[in-house]
């Protein structure tokens, strides 16, 4: 017979401890709520998307090839993360610095494309900032000599995105937060399972990503593949791109001579380990941003799903007793505090809610079973 437990008023079942749940549930008990974190995998090393991502918040460079919400999005990311790092006392986390575009001679064509889809994208105001080779190497000399051209995206930034969930994580936990790890839930309206019993809440906040395929039918995962490699031969400021007619593949710098390295997404839900050639395709093109990656050690090789619905936007569903936020796709730290701050809103009942018309859409064929 299934248990059955019965909670104190306020109590919030949180459901998946990735980038969502982890603001969730911290920003709520700040409120003073009582708050249940659950994963379904290791909450220290945790194997979801957020872990995997390089963190970056760049809304300029997703314009050109996104629905203009993700850049208005975006740019209040901009706005919101540095108020909750200063909370967390992890402002260091946080490097405004921009973006750098850059692309082979053969390859110039994708920047004067991308700059005319930027422009049109957002009707010529865009701060990009397009720069010859003598700029580019101001701007990062340790870039190998040849990229003749360069776009700047001033305002963009990056974080230690995995520092910053080992810091939410812990003051989850010093806040009270009661958390559980390798424990796969079902949720409920007000109720959540798990393999030793069904416990009550007065609300469940479902943020599980492909793990609440049950829930969204029509959520699909997307593959994404990272290197993470480690020199202290070059130094990287900002995040760069080097444009090429297959794939933008970003390097994103990291404390202690890390850098993520990464490309765009491939449409699959293979988890299996990065091919031979995925991992030729991106060491070679790193090789080419810079020779001085050649002597590189290959620290990680990370494959993961993002979790996206059609249209490639996340959405917030509410009915009494349950809310789910699912859909970041690959713009996790770009798109988090929007859908975060709306779902604060929701459950305080109060607080603007500037893209309730994106966020609280109804995606295809959701169950709501």
């Amino acid at each position: 017979m299934t248990a059955i437990l019965t909670l104190t008023s306020d109590h919030i079942a949180v459901a998946g401890a990735g980038l969502l749940g982890r603001l969730v549930a911290w920003q709520l008990l700040r409120d003073g709520y009582a708050v249940t974190l659950y994963d379904a995998g290791d909450l220290d090393t945790p194997p979801g998307a957020a872990w995997t991502a390089a963190g970056m918040v760049a809304p300029l460079c997703e314009t050109a090839i996104s629905e203009r919400c993700v850049y208005d999005m975006g740019r209040f990311a901009l706005a919101q993360w540095p108020h909750w790092l200063e909370a967390l006392d992890a402002a260091s986390l946080w490097q405004q610095t921009g973006s750098l575009m850059v692309a082979h001679p053969q390859d110039l064509g994708e920047l004067t494309q991308f700059r005319r889809d930027l422009d049109h994208a957002l009707g010529g105001t865009s701060p990009c900032q397009t720069l010859d080779d003598r700029e580019v190497q101001r701007l990062e000399p340790d870039l190998a000599p040849g990229f003749r051209q360069g776009l700047y995206l001033p305002d963009e930034a990056h974080l230690d995105n995995r520092a910053l969930l080992t810091r939410l994580l812990d003051e989850i936990r010093a806040l009270g937060g009661e958390c559980h790890a390798h424990c796969p839930v079902d949720t409920f309206p007000g109720e959540v399972v798990t393999a030793e019993g069904r416990r009550r809440f007065n609300l469940v906040i479902d943020c599980r990503g492909t793990g609440a395929r049950q829930r969204h039918p029509s959520l699909r995962g997307v593959r994404g593949e990272t290197l993470h490699v480690q020199t202290d031969e070059i130094r990287l400021s900002r995040p760069v791109r080097l444009m090429h007619p297959r794939y933008q593949l970003y390097v994103v710098p990291k404390p202690a001579h890390r850098f993520v390295i990464g490309a765009t997404q491939i449409e699959s839900e293979d988890r299996s380990p990065m091919s031979l050639q995925s991992s030729l395709e991106l060491g070679s093109a790193l090789y080419t941003l810079s020779p001085a990656f050649a002597e590189a050690r290959i620290l990680e090789q990370g494959v993961n799903l993002r979790p996206a619905f059609l249209d490639n936007l996340p959405h917030v569903t509410q009915r009494e007793g349950l809310i789910t936020a699912n859909g970041l796709f690959r713009h996790g730290y770009l798109l988090a505090p929007a859908v975060v701050c709306h779902l604060l809103a929701v459950v305080r009942d109060h607080g603007d809610r500037p893209f309730a018309d994106t966020l609280a859409a109804r995606p295809p064929q959701e169950n709501v079973a």
